[in-house]
């Protein structure tokens, strides 16, 4: 690392440091988006078992909020299961948008580092080219394979700014890709718990029975 900073200079402390918050944000997304986390395999079709079957109580959907997206949107639609389904759909978009926002965290960041990264690098080997020809204007051309090894070295800044870039800008369409899978897949989880609350007994439906 030491060797990368005195070959391309000061330019390089600024990558190498968004290289390491790309590296923790990328680690720390894989691992708040798992499927098993965002999406309980299963959970749908229980969510549906207790809402048809009217055993419900506030305590029961605040845990059911608590264990996932997934979750926390299945109880969103719950909370307003006696309204009708348009107002039920309302909700579970509203709540929608703030889960995606919430999966979504740290990703305009990731595309930032994504994007600066390369402008970086070459502003690093500009600045490189700028101190070389200033010496050669000082000193005059002097030994050719001195004068290559000058460019060799402010070119790598330029290198250093897609090794940055390309990981992270490959995890962030990565990341935004999944979350809109997962998107679907709660979407539908959510209008087949509404078909469950549609077809639930006029009994069941009752204030009194949830």
């Amino acid at each position: 690392m030491l060797e990368l900073v005195k070959a391309g200079g000061w330019p390089m402390i600024p990558l190498l440091l968004l290289s390491v918050l790309a590296l923790t944000l990328i680690v720390e997304r894989a691992w708040s988006l798992r499927r098993s986390v965002v999406l309980p395999p299963n959970l749908g079709k229980e969510v549906r078992t207790w809402a048809g079957s009217g055993k419900l109580d506030p305590a029961h959907i605040e845990s059911l909020r608590k264990t996932s997206p997934l979750g926390e949107l299945l109880a969103a639609a719950l909370d307003v299961r006696l309204r009708p389904r348009d107002q039920i759909r309302e909700r579970i978009e509203d709540v929608g948008r703030h889960l995606v926002h919430k999966m979504e965290r740290y990703l305009n960041t990731l595309g930032t580092i994504a994007a600066a990264g390369p402008l970086l690098g070459l502003f690093g080997t500009v600045v490189g080219m700028i101190q070389m020809f200033l010496g050669i204007l000082d000193h005059g051309i002097g030994d050719v394979n001195q004068l290559a090894g000058g460019i060799g070295k402010a070119l790598v800044c330029t290198a250093a700014g897609m090794i940055v870039a390309i990981p992270a800008l490959i995890a962030h369409r990565w990341f935004r890709g999944r979350i809109g899978e997962y998107i679907v897949s709660m979407e539908h989880e959510a209008i087949a718990l509404m078909d469950t609350l549609d077809t639930r007994p006029a009994a069941v439906r009752t204030p009194q029975a949830a």
